[in-house]
């Protein structure tokens, strides 16, 4: 069966404002994410941004493209605030329910695509968004003749409480503004960098592959979530393959442009066109895909909705022609036995990413 598979931008604007913006898409303009049941929203803050605490109905993998930014986490099963800085290349785990709420404290921009899963949301192929305060949020909507009772405040008291911040989802705070030191004694891993040289594979002139799992990031393994970044260099291709488990997989470009194409069972390409830095596309289970960078190069982030995903290989020496027998192969191909021996001759390699050739 054919898919129609397309790479798009976020087009809806869920806010905007003076502290900052969160742009998200949808399945109106992807239905691919309701029905891989994905979701994908972007943030940014500007300088002094602060994103009002919040929890979100879709676990979800964040991924800092640009600038820095002061994270604090409160799990439902904790006592605690764990306040973390992380930075451009970092990627950062969210489980639905867990309150969060983000801070700008420098100079620039700061911008995080967030990827996840919606198969529990309340709408499927979309993360909501709840929260604790603003005049969107939980406080507010209670009114204060509740708050007043719960907390045992008086009518002007409560009042206060309820209304006091006028703001919705993100606001500007005052310059001088200062937010807790990140904390001293975490007892889990609650982020890690990705876009990093001590990656997975490593080819010299081509690019990077790096994974987070479960093995990395044992709160993946509830989410049901895994994260890859591919950098290529100018010219250089990312071998084809597809993740062999039958989990979809949301793909957005965070640098550069270039070209890719999908295929599937029909034996011709379901995707084959040009895709650039902001765009998103959705691979159903079992596409397989190829990437060749434009003259700059790119980087993909990708989100797996699998906390420990198997991809596997079209090409090089973990490929599946390397394991199949001769007569197999020969047979599968229909080819002699002189290209088989050349056809494997070619196949010694890891070939997950091929250089340019000069």
């Amino acid at each position: 069966m054919e898919t129609n598979l397309v790479a798009e931008k976020a087009d809806q604007t869920v806010y905007e404002g003076e502290g900052g913006a969160y742009y998200a898409w949808t399945p109106s303009k992807s239905p691919l994410l309701s029905e891989w049941k994905l979701g994908a929203g972007e943030l940014i803050l500007h300088p002094l941004g602060f994103a009002l605490p919040h929890f979100s109905d879709s676990s979800k993998i964040g991924y800092v493209l640009q600038g820095s930014c002061t994270v604090g986490l409160v799990a439902s099963n904790s006592s605690e605030e764990t306040v973390v800085v992380i930075k451009k290349g970092d990627v950062m785990p969210l489980p639905r329910g867990q309150i969060s709420w983000w801070f700008n404290g420098g100079d620039t921009d700061l911008t995080i695509i967030f990827l996840g899963e919606t198969a529990k949301a309340q709408v499927v192929g979309e993360m909501s968004y709840f929260f604790l305060s603003g005049a969107q949020g939980m406080l507010h909507g209670f009114q204060s003749d509740i708050v007043a009772k719960v907390f045992d405040l008086n009518n002007k008291e409560a009042e206060d409480l309820v209304s006091s911040q006028p703001g919705s989802l993100i606001v500007k705070l005052r310059k001088g503004t200062e937010f807790p030191n990140p904390s001293e004694h975490v007892k889990e891993k609650v982020y890690a960098a990705i876009d990093t040289p001590a990656a997975d594979v490593v080819v010299e002139g081509g690019g990077i592959i790096n994974s987070l799992t479960e093995k990395e990031f044992p709160v993946l393994m509830g989410m049901d979530l895994s994260a890859r970044f591919v950098r290529l260099e100018g010219k250089a291709m990312l071998a084809p393959s597809y993740v062999a488990d039958g989990t979809g997989r949301v793909i957005y470009v965070a640098k550069g442009s270039g070209r890719i194409r999908v295929v599937g069972n029909e034996g011709k390409p379901s995707f084959d066109g040009d895709v650039k830095e902001g765009e998103l596309m959705v691979l159903p289970q079992f596409l397989a895909a190829s990437v060749i960078a434009d003259e700059g190069g790119m980087e993909l982030f990708s989100v797996i909705n699998s906390s420990k995903p198997t991809f596997e290989q079209l090409a090089g020496n973990v490929s599946v022609w390397k394991k199949l027998s001769s007569v197999v192969l020969q047979s599968t191909l229909n080819i002699n036995p002189e290209l088989e021996e050349l056809f494997m001759s070619k196949n010694t390699q890891s070939l997950m990413i091929i250089p340019p050739k000069n």
